[in-house]
């Protein structure tokens, strides 16, 4: 019994020794979680004095570009297609050609057209020269019809006398009934040949007013024009000169330097006026939309610096850009069916507004980024 007394107070103090090293471990472990909680505190603290509080970031960012759409500028059937996806071209390569035939065609057409209305401004202008002629004959022919009629005048007042003398020395026998014939044969004479004299009057004076009538109507026309500023010219000169702009559009260039996607041309298809046909990226002009929270951008302003990092190359490759500017709606008011919130259950959701980040084009030169990639943007705000 003895022996049992001091080993069960040997486990006693055992118990309490194991108890004592628990709880002295467990403080040592809460004064270092303290430790550790306060040095965090603290860098913290100091990470957004000296640093977090001059900037911002998001990831919520993504490469964009002007993207320019190829769009063919008239109808017809590709016969060549020089470009596929992916492959890079310059600015005035030749993408695809169309079928010319029709535009030649055209060509053919307009040419004829300007020589005809050449021809007839030519002809016109001749036309007034002879006019002008014919005016002068035919008042010469008036002067010489007037001078018919003033002799048929004179002819028909003698047979008129001469045939009443002669009627009234019929009745005492003094003329015989051939002299009284022949002086009504002379009297009938005269009277037609006044009559016809009357008539060539009115024939000079009528063909006179007609060629002065067309005279004045050519005269409109090429009135103060020479055979290039004739509108009939000018008219047939611009058919030909669009019919030369289709002939060139046949030819379809790219039009600014970049990446070919979305190609939906093949040979043989016949390609529909505005209806695009691929997409040209200009890698070298990428920029970033980065979508910050409204809170985030009481102090950014133009013109501040930025670093981007891309999720394809990892925080390795770091680009250097500056904020060129803001979105003139948050992402939500631009949506294709905008948010309504003039109803009584209205929940206040933190909106976004896109800024765009212009980058250093000699970075993205060595370090490409395509159109869609995702990124993460710091503002840097200690210039303010």
């Amino acid at each position: 019994m003895a022996d049992a007394a001091p080993s069960s107070m040997e486990a006693t103090q055992d118990d309490s020794a194991r108890k004592d090293a628990r709880l002295a471990t467990r403080r040592t472990w809460l004064k270092r979680l303290a430790i550790a909680v306060v040095v965090i505190a603290i860098v913290w603290t100091l990470y957004y004095v000296l640093i977090g509080r001059n900037h911002v970031s998001t990831d919520n960012a993504y490469v964009n570009a002007e993207m320019a759409q190829v769009t063919p500028l008239i109808s017809a059937q590709a016969i060549e297609v020089n470009v596929s996806d992916t492959d890079r071209v310059k600015r005035g390569d030749i993408l695809v050609k169309l079928d010319p035939s029709n535009a030649r065609i055209a060509i053919a057409q307009a040419e004829a057209e300007l020589a005809e209305a050449r021809r007839k401004f030519r002809q016109t202008s001749a036309s007034s020269t002879a006019l002008s002629s014919q005016i002068q004959a035919r008042g010469a022919d008036i002067d010489q019809a007037r001078a018919r009629l003033l002799a048929a005048r004179a002819d028909y007042g003698k047979a008129s006398l001469d045939l009443q003398r002669r009627e009234r020395l019929r009745s005492s026998g003094a003329v015989s009934g051939e002299e009284l014939t022949i002086a009504q044969n002379a009297f009938s004479g005269a009277k037609a040949a006044l009559a016809q004299a009357q008539a060539s009057i009115a024939q000079a004076q009528s063909t006179r007013s007609a060629a002065v009538g067309e005279l004045a109507a050519n005269d409109a026309l090429v009135r103060g024009s020479t055979e290039d500023t004739d509108p009939g010219v000018m008219t047939a000169k611009a058919r030909l000169e669009a019919a030369k702009l289709d002939l060139d559009r046949m030819t379809i260039r790219a039009p600014i330097d970049g990446v070919v996607s979305k190609r939906q041309v093949q040979i043989g298809q016949r390609v529909t006026q505005g209806a695009p046909i691929m997409t040209i990226v200009p890698l070298g002009k990428v920029y970033i939309d980065a979508n910050f929270k409204e809170r985030q951008l009481r102090r950014v302003r133009i013109g501040m610096p930025a670093t981007v990092t891309a999720d394809i190359y990892g925080s390795g490759v770091v680009y250097h850009g500056k904020v060129a500017g803001f979105s003139g709606g948050t992402g939500s008011s631009m949506s294709l069916i905008p948010a309504q919130n003039a109803t009584g259950n209205w929940i206040k959701v933190v909106q976004r507004l896109p800024v765009r980040i212009a980058l250093d084009p000699r970075e993205l030169a060595e370090h490409p980024l395509q159109v869609g990639l995702s990124t993460e943007v710091e503002i840097d705000l200690s210039g303010q």
